[in-house]
């Protein structure tokens, strides 16, 4: 494919990087030069100088009247510029285009990205506030991603050394454990990471990414570790910004009766804030002042979420607050270099709004046809795909077991008439099925094939 990539940063060059090295042909504009220098020395691309918005600049990158791009991707850190380029771009016949939105408002409904001609309009903001939610709402989880509109969604949990599953295989689970919904689609152990079959034994210390209901996750925190999260009481969130506002909008929502303390360093910033959320109390202060955390109660709150605009920081604030006695810390990281800091660090979770960005662009990039992107896919080594059954399809009418599918790829979940379930080997998949497979990288393009969708 000819794709024009517009922007050059954290997120354009990873995108960049991949699809030129899996034989894409990839142009990248980039107005910072800098950033532009850096792209044109260590990727095999054509690097384009200047603004992505100016219809000269993109005529440069082959982007005009009659031109042969399929792809332009637009995810500078400035909406303008990317919903201007698409905008162009669609008009000069590109085949599909992509924007990052980082104002909200612009993925409060889906008519903006419909009346401008956008194919997929995403704010990665928004979708990484839900993520925290959940690790803050279910304690013992590292990493979340939503599945199924929000209803469903993937939980890492460790398993402890003292959980009845340790020494269970994979396919008694459905026995031991009946009225469970759930599967698990990846296990992590001693560095090392898989797609399971049902021959796979559960051991102490397993990382397991496991498919479930948001109603179900409770329930398997007790199987997986013992013990039950208490509920929400206090919250403090340390950064007003718009992944910090939402946080807090969302668990006004959610928790009607939860004590939530935002801290900003920015006095108009506060006060904006202060007005647009309902009962969340709006601290100036600095995030790394252990006297104000310990005054708002530090030691009693059941989650810390650090999310200003330094990853640097927020990597601090939470192992401060980690020692001054918060139970759950999560900090945003938007390089990709400190993803798994977490391991080496008293930090909780550590979520990337720039990964998941890349991780959706470079799906509906490879799967056109597919949709919903995990947050956590840039964690493991499988990816996930979402897909409707064809009438045509070689999967309709046959039970799953009689599919031939390959160890390494797994049907985690399907949804028939708004009826969502886990299929098992004799579950038959129907034609409108929307099915979610989840299945190593080197053999998606197999479970895209067996499954007979484009």
């Amino acid at each position: 494919m000819k794709i024009v990539v517009v922007g050059g940063g954290e997120v354009g060059y990873m995108v960049a990087q991949t699809l030129s090295s899996e034989g894409h042909d990839v142009t990248v504009v980039e107005e910072d030069e800098e950033r532009a220098d850096k792209v044109d020395s260590e990727l095999d691309v054509i690097t384009v100088r200047g603004n992505g918005a100016r219809p000269q600049v993109l005529e440069e990158a082959g982007v005009c009247p009659g031109c042969q791009v399929d792809l332009l991707v637009a995810c500078t850190n400035h909406d303008e510029v990317n919903i201007l380029a698409c905008w162009i771009a669609k008009r000069a016949g590109v085949k599909r285009v992509i924007s990052r939105a980082r104002g909200l408002e612009f993925t409060d409904s889906p008519t903006w990205a419909k009346d401008l001609g956008i194919d997929v309009m995403y704010s990665p903001e928004r979708s990484v506030a839900r993520e925290i939610l959940e690790l803050l709402s279910v304690r013992s989880t590292v990493h979340t991603g939503e599945l199924m509109d929000g209803r469903w969604g993937v939980y890492a949990f460790r398993v402890a050394r003292d959980s009845k599953l340790v020494g269970v295989a994979l396919r008694d689970l459905k026995t031991l454990y009946p009225n469970y919904v759930a599967i698990i689609v990846y296990i992590e152990r001693e560095g090392r990471g898989y797609v399971p079959h049902g021959d796979i034994t559960i051991e102490s210390g397993d990382l397991c990414y496991i498919v479930t209901s948001r109603e179900d996750a409770w329930r398997l925190e007790e199987v997986y570790q013992g013990h039950r999260s208490r509920p929400l009481r206090k919250v403090i969130i340390v950064g007003g910004g718009k992944i910090g506002f939402q946080v807090a909008r969302q668990l006004e929502e959610r928790y009607p009766s939860l004590d939530v303390r935002l801290i900003d360093h920015d006095e108009e910033k506060c006060e904006r804030i202060a007005g647009e959320l309902k009962r969340t109390l709006v601290l100036k202060g600095d995030g790394a002042d252990d006297g104000l955390l310990r005054q708002e109660g530090i030691e009693e709150a059941d989650g810390l979420v650090c999310a200003t605009e330094s990853d640097e920081a927020n990597l601090l604030f939470a192992v401060i607050g980690k020692a001054l006695g918060a139970r759950k810390t999560v900090a945003v990281a938007r390089r990709k270099l400190y993803a798994k800091l977490d391991s080496y660090m008293s930090v909780d979770s550590i979520v990337n709004p720039n990964s998941a960005l890349a991780s959706l662009i470079l799906r509906h990039a490879r799967y056109p046809g597919g949709s919903g992107v995990l947050s956590i896919i840039d964690k493991i080594d499988a990816e996930m795909f979402e897909a409707v059954l064809p009438e045509d399809s070689p999967a309709v009418g046959r039970p799953i077991i009689d599919l031939g599918l390959p160890k390494g790829i797994i049907v985690a979940l399907a949804e028939r008439r708004g009826h969502v379930f886990v299929p098992v080997g004799s579950s038959i998949l129907m034609p409108g099925d929307r099915v979610i497979v989840f299945a190593t990288a080197d053999m998606m393009d197999d479970a895209i094939r067996y499954l007979g969708v484009n």
